[in-house]
């Protein structure tokens, strides 16, 4: 079986497990296959912490989850220094924290002080964590897919800029359609009545998880995925927009107070060609860049208080920007 067809595989194994979200689970996977980061946005309920589990769950991975509060401390993320006795006298051994996964679920990851968020940067951005001088590596296969609720404000503390920078999405998880919450009270009561032993259990083997070559044989396909001179063009074009509002448009000129920095350059590219990659293109299309552009912009660009004052939302300079930029 090719990485594609093992990816895909993965992909339905999470639909399986959620339903209604089909952009939530693409994003995930685009983030997996990007070697990137997620911060994944929604209301309570919504099966953000359920989705980034199914992915867990149905690959060959390790998976740790950090639930993060007020009180917690660097060490409890990173780990710390031991003092262990033994015959030939005192030594200090590292206890590695539980950032040392493969997929790390940080919860809430706006609850914990700027300390705390500031111990998963070189993490993030290094793949590696230094502790008491000393550095540790991380797994080659590891990201960090973080959650937050956007309503719930007593209690948390804002990202800094710097650590929503190195995210390389920003997810956002909205309600599902109607139709699809009622598979949802049937998927959650079948699952509830096979839990129990009842007789929804299918007695069907459970198929065997998705092996992590197939990440490392993807990644290394979309390397491959062609880029034309007037793809790239296009991207940077996107990116220079937010920055030089005034010369798109006077409404750009006073929404958009600071815009996105050179990773947002990187990020479309790294997306669109998993885009292109997962629906079965060799090469990166305008398609593949506007599917994925408003993730990519929604934590980079800092709106002006008369775009707050007017309602806007990242999302809105977006499709702004994307109605302006002349395509290649």
């Amino acid at each position: 079986m090719s990485a594609r067809d093992q990816i895909l595989d993965l992909k339905t194994r999470m639909g399986q497990s959620i339903i209604g979200q089909e952009d939530v689970i693409d994003r995930l996977l685009i983030g997996l296959l990007a070697n990137g980061n997620l911060l994944v946005e929604g209301l309570p309920g919504l099966a953000k912490t359920r989705a980034i589990k199914a992915m867990a769950k149905n690959l060959d991975a390790g998976f740790s989850r950090i639930q993060f509060t007020p009180d917690l401390l660097p060490s409890d993320v990173t780990g710390t220094e031991v003092y262990t006795q033994t015959d030939q006298g005192g030594t200090f051994r590292f206890d590695p924290g539980p950032i040392f996964s493969n997929i790390v679920l940080a919860d809430e990851i706006n609850r914990a002080p700027a300390k705390v968020q500031a111990a998963l940067l070189e993490a993030m951005e290094e793949r590696q964590v230094t502790v008491s001088g000393k550095t540790h590596k991380m797994e080659p296969l590891f990201t960090v897919m973080a959650t937050q609720n956007p309503i719930e404000q007593e209690g948390t503390y804002p990202l800094p800029e710097a650590q929503m920078d190195r995210f390389l999405m920003h997810v956002n998880v909205t309600y599902p359609p109607v139709e699809d919450e009622v598979e949802v009270i049937r998927l959650v009561r079948g699952e509830e009545v096979a839990a129990n032993g009842g007789s929804d259990v299918s007695g069907k083997p459970k198929p065997a998880a998705i092996p992590q070559d197939a990440v490392f044989q993807a990644r290394a396909e979309i390397g491959q995925i062609h880029v034309s001179d007037a793809m790239e063009r296009y991207m940077a074009d996107l990116v220079y927009a937010t920055r030089t509002p005034s010369a798109i448009s006077p409404d750009l000129a006073r929404w958009i107070e600071v815009g996105a920095s050179p990773r947002a350059s990187l990020a479309l590219d790294k997306c669109g060609r998993t885009h292109a990659w997962l629906n079965g293109r060799d090469y990166v299309d305008p398609l593949d860049v506007r599917a994925i552009a408003h993730d990519v912009f929604r934590h980079r660009i800092t709106l002006s208080f008369e775009a707050q004052g007017d309602g806007k939302t990242p999302d809105d300079i977006t499709d702004e920007i994307l109605k302006t930029v002349a395509l290649p």
